[in-house]
């Protein structure tokens, strides 16, 4: 009887440990495709947004990074998450022009002074508006870089010195080139250097984060502050929504918060790049050129016709273009 018991109390014992076992809950694992290179401080920040998760769901949710376009290429991003060939994805809502029409008002040359305003705004509009154009997927947040400024080989400081010169654009960049009078060259950043070296393109439009991540402070000697028609890019960080809708909810509830404090990270990370750019740019001797205010609103009227082209192209699908950039404008003046 003795060891019937003993028997009986190992016996449940087993049991007890399985059911357990049984009860523990698998660790959910997600993958990240991010077209920035690992170095890149875009890539960084989104790597600690990975870890703070794993770190606050005490590791019942871990994140596997594949930066560098090495799972999806950036414009095939979003449908990749779509179509759960990753699990989350950052990329750059312009490079699918067309898929995502009311958010396109994002990237416009509206005079974003620097990238934690661009990325506030671009989350405000995001929320307000829940586009038709996101609701296959979760957003975890957006993220925007700071103004696009010119960078060129001869100075610049009214808008008639920008007649006839080549200026690198691509995209929205090369029409805000041609509304300014010169001529749009297209070409990738990795080209840039050489051409401006070369003098095959007088002058580039970029984020002056761009001066120092792709060297390209080395070849200009004026930075033109044009944040009055500063232009900037929407990023997404998106996640597919069966995922996010398998996740148990207390786990979603951490996600969210986390993203919350993310979207003023990931934007400080583009002015704290930006701020690193500047510093080069003194560095080399390079001189700032500052717009007179007669000056400014010259730029600025040349810019209207890309904004109503947008409003026209956007109304005519059934959209509210004038609405978004109205709310933009407002959205700047309360920054």
């Amino acid at each position: 009887m003795k060891s019937r018991g003993l028997f009986a109390v190992a016996a449940a014992a087993l049991i007890l440990s399985g059911c357990s076992g049984k009860n523990e809950a698998k660790p959910i694992e997600l993958s990240y495709s991010i077209f920035f290179p690992s170095t890149h401080l875009q890539a960084r920040t989104a790597e600690d947004w990975a870890g703070e998760i794993e770190k606050r769901t005490q590791g019942r949710v871990t994140i596997h990074i594949y930066a560098g376009e090495t799972l999806t290429k950036a414009g095939q991003v979003y449908e990749g998450v779509v179509n759960g060939i990753s699990d989350i994805g950052m990329s750059a809502f312009a490079y699918t022009r067309g898929r995502f029409p009311l958010l396109e008002a994002l990237d416009l040359p509206m005079g974003y002074p620097d990238g934690i305003t661009a990325t506030r705004i671009a989350n405000q509009v995001a929320r307000k508006y829940r586009p038709a154009e996101l609701q296959d997927v979760e957003v975890m947040y957006l993220h925007a870089h700071g103004p696009g400024l010119l960078a060129s080989r001869k100075r610049v400081e009214k808008l008639s010195d920008l007649a006839g010169m080549k200026i690198r654009g691509t995209g929205l960049s090369a029409k805000i080139v041609a509304a300014l009078g010169a001529v749009p060259v297209s070409m990738s950043q990795g080209e840039t250097y050489e051409a401006l070296q070369k003098g095959v393109v007088d002058a580039t439009l970029c984020p002056v984060e761009t001066l120092k991540g792709w060297k390209q402070a080395e070849v200009i000697q004026y930075v033109t502050d044009t944040r009055v028609i500063g232009y900037t890019t929407a990023m997404f960080v998106v996640m597919n929504k069966k995922k996010w809708e398998s996740i148990p909810e207390d786990l979603r509830k951490i996600i969210s918060r986390t993203n919350e404090e993310w979207i003023e990270k990931q934007g400080r990370a583009w002015d704290l790049a930006d701020e690193e750019g500047a510093a080069l740019v003194k560095s080399l001797g390079r001189t700032v050129v500052e717009l007179s205010d007669s000056e400014k609103a010259a730029f600025v009227k040349a810019m209207e016709p890309i904004l109503a082209e947008y409003v026209s192209s956007v109304d005519s699908k059934g959209l509210p273009g004038a609405g978004v950039i109205a709310d933009i404008r407002e959205m700047l003046k309360k920054r």
